[in-house]
């Protein structure tokens, strides 16, 4: 297993921890892994390792995340939109390959809308997009998000008894987590009052219009994804969980400039069942990029 030493730089008054690995400087392009809800920098630590050789690779903890500071916030997607493009500035980042998952998606994305001339490719997985009504989401997904948008049953689920790291995590990937990879997850989020951040992102997820400004982001960066000509890849796994395979055929065919990965069984957290097959495709394509 791949081993990380952290660096640190202040963000708007607080720390925020990355890795910082591979060849190049920060005048040319880098690629930026940005990760999700309950992970951290540390969701990527078996696939950098394949694309060091050939780019920079910088794997920032989203603030409250990982080793990031947990400043009093209220961890809302705007603030997380706030924190990382200020990171992206503080590390005078010119041009960037977006590699993301989750929430990282969300943010990465809207960056990428906002700063196109910026973003010389994407890669993405499990991304986030707008979801027109409840109806729209499996039984299961609709169950699960309804109860933890309870304020009660949710804050209870999350902050009291952990459930993202102690159920969600290992639920989202098909292979068992050794004890050693839990305790790394579990780490940040030992003390009930660290979970802030892991119950505020379920609760922001843009569906049926709600809440209204994630919903708008949501809209704005998906219609630029689906437009634009810059150079995608595309992750896919079987069944999935944000990206079914209906979905994964419907980008598959309509994402300008983009080629398709088919990995296989997975779940939600594919970088911990494929880092390997993620790391090999991600550096052959950077090549292309060229």
């Amino acid at each position: 297993m791949a081993q990380r030493s952290m660096k640190y730089v202040e963000v708007l008054g607080s720390k925020m921890a990355y890795v910082d690995e591979g060849t190049g400087e920060a005048t040319q392009t880098v690629a930026l892994f940005l990760h999700g809800n309950p992970t951290s920098s540390y969701l990527w630590r078996n696939v950098i390792p394949h694309v060091a050789p050939h780019m920079r690779c910088i794997a920032p903890d989203l603030i409250g995340f990982g080793d990031s500071d947990k400043p009093e916030l209220s961890y809302r997607v705007e603030d997380h939109a706030r924190y990382i493009q200020a990171f992206i500035e503080a590390l005078h980042l010119r041009d960037v390959v977006l590699v993301v998952h989750d929430w990282g998606s969300a943010l990465g994305l809207d960056w990428a809308r906002r700063n196109s001339a910026r973003v010389k490719g994407v890669a993405l997985m499990e991304f986030i997009a707008p979801v027109t009504t409840w109806l729209d989401l499996s039984p299961a997904a609709y169950d699960y998000l309804r109860t933890i948008r309870d304020p009660k049953l949710g804050r209870k689920m999350v902050i009291e008894q952990n459930s993202f790291i102690e159920q969600g995590l290992p639920a989202g990937m098909l292979r068992q987590l050794s004890a050693e990879e839990m305790k790394d997850y579990r780490r940040p989020f030992f003390s009930p009052t660290t979970r802030e951040p892991l119950y505020r992102f379920p609760n922001e997820l843009p569906i049926a219009g709600n809440p209204s400004d994630v919903y708008a982001m949501a809209i704005a960066y998906h219609d630029w994804l689906m437009t634009t000509e810059t150079p995608k890849l595309f992750f896919h796994a079987q069944p999935g969980i944000f990206i079914p395979p209906q979905l994964a055929e419907i980008y598959s065919k309509r994402l300008k400039s983009c080629r398709t990965v088919d990995l296989g069984p997975g779940l939600h957290y594919l970088q911990e069942d494929h880092p390997d097959k993620i790391g090999q495709e991600i550096a052959a394509w950077l090549k292309t990029l060229d």
